[in-house]
């Protein structure tokens, strides 16, 4: 039984080192993008209280995305798909820029619930328009157009 159990402690652990190491060297993952874009009589049914985690999850996208776009705009992209070495420094400088946005992200999100609740719900809603019309940009890319 504790072979079998360290065995599978051991597993878990291995799985979970190698999975942390395939995701150091990617831009940003595809949970970081949001999955529906609305309309303005989708917003307008809303609460407020929707309105604002609406607004904060695309602030996140924008945030996390937007200092990579000159090098991608999808998501589970590696530095070698793209030609960047995957040496320690590089690593490190991702490593480095991921941490930061989190922790900004973090504060931004307190900002967002503590303060943006103070607007006019038609204000939120065209920000959320702005903020997906520019995510829609984002995703299209250099090549698809402006």
């Amino acid at each position: 039984m504790f072979k079998l159990l360290s065995s599978f402690v051991f597993f878990l652990s291995v799985n979970a080192i190698f999975a942390q190491n395939i995701n150091e060297a990617v831009f940003f993952s595809q949970k970081k993008q949001i999955n529906r874009f609305h309309t303005i009589s989708d917003l307008e049914a809303l609460k407020k209280g929707d309105l604002i985690i609406l607004y904060q999850e695309r602030v996140e996208e924008i945030v996390t995305i937007l200092p990579f776009l000159s090098l991608t705009n999808e998501p589970n992209v590696r530095l070698k798909d793209i030609g960047i070495k995957e040496d320690s420094r590089h690593l490190k400088i991702l490593k480095n820029n991921k941490d930061a946005i989190d922790k900004s992200l973090e504060t931004t999100k307190d900002a967002i619930q503590e303060l943006v609740a103070y607007a006019d719900t038609e204000k939120i809603i065209w920000a959320i328009l702005y903020f997906e019309d520019t995510i829609k940009k984002m995703r299209i890319g250099a090549n698809g157009g402006f």
